[in-house]
């Protein structure tokens, strides 16, 4: 059966031990003090509202490299209520400790984002929206794997992970290059035909001209409303059996507005409202006392 971690690329192990060297540059004082006798700890799904679980692939990863053994009572993906028994921890006393904290911060922000995307999904569909809800670039650095997991196993689409993953051209690019139709041009000739080519335009003449041009996505962005509303109209109506393109929308999006920017006239509604400035899913690890 398929797994969410069955898309990681196998470089990604790596990271663990870097985060775990960062963690503990030197003495760790603390585990002397509780030395290694074996131990047991629960993981817990805490906070106060229903959470959807996420990032147990790379807490396996945190405990399997410190020798410890992490048995999950609930499935990617699934959403909890708290207070949630989540996994139990077997390891020696110092290596569970050691590995805690990395992995409660890991699990809080990935479950977080995982939450955040599930409720715009699922908002964005009860409006009748049928087209694709994704996240952005604005990630975090070094640790882009894990939110762009988030995203996945939230039930949203992740966007481009990088530079190299679809060409985008902003309006940086195109100022630089003079305009949309030289800008697409010289984007074609390096990245040739296997490559998606997403546009940024701020008017219907700029579409147009991204359209006639040949742009794949043509990204709407920072365009409301009733504007939004016929500006894309009008572009699928002139452009019906000429051209084949998606019209994307994106800019200053939140919970509040995402009624009137979830219209069928647009195809992706990209934010980065489900991965930055999201609340944090509140996890503990507690270690059991031995039974006698």
């Amino acid at each position: 059966m398929s797994s969410y971690a069955h898309i990681l690329p196998p470089s990604w192990k790596s990271q663990i031990g870097e985060w775990l060297a960062e963690d503990t540059p030197s003495f760790d004082y603390a585990g002397y003090v509780v030395g290694e006798v074996e131990r047991e700890a629960f993981l817990l799904g805490k906070g106060k509202q229903s959470a959807v679980f996420a990032g147990s692939p790379f807490v396996d990863e945190i405990f399997k490299q410190l020798g410890c053994e992490v048995e999950w009572h609930i499935t990617e993906g699934e959403t909890f209520e708290p207070v949630k028994h989540i996994a139990t921890v077997k390891g020696k006393a110092r290596f569970l400790l050691l590995g805690e904290r990395i992995a409660l911060n890991l699990l809080a922000r990935c479950s977080g984002i995982a939450t955040r995307s599930k409720r715009i999904r699922d908002l964005a569909t009860s409006y009748g929206f049928q087209g694709i809800i994704a996240g952005t670039r604005k990630t975090t650095p070094s640790f882009r794997l894990v939110e762009k997991y988030g995203m996945i196993v939230g039930g949203i689409d992740p966007h481009r992970h990088d530079l190299s993953g679809m060409i985008m051209l902003k309006d940086n690019h195109i100022w630089s290059r003079g305009s949309i139709t030289e800008a697409i041009n010289a984007a074609r000739k390096v990245g040739g035909f296997s490559l998606l080519l997403d546009v940024e335009v701020g008017s219907l003449a700029e579409a147009d001209e991204a359209i006639d041009a040949g742009a794949d996505i043509v990204m709407l962005d920072n365009i409301e409303g009733n504007e939004l509303v016929s500006v894309a109209k009008q572009l699928k109506e002139k452009w019906s059996g000429k051209r084949s393109f998606k019209l994307e929308t994106s800019g200053n999006i939140t919970e509040s507005n995402l009624q009137e920017r979830a219209i069928n006239e647009i195809d992706i509604l990209s934010t980065s409202f489900v991965h930055q400035s999201v609340p944090h899913i509140d996890f503990s690890l507690k270690l059991q006392k031995p039974k006698n």
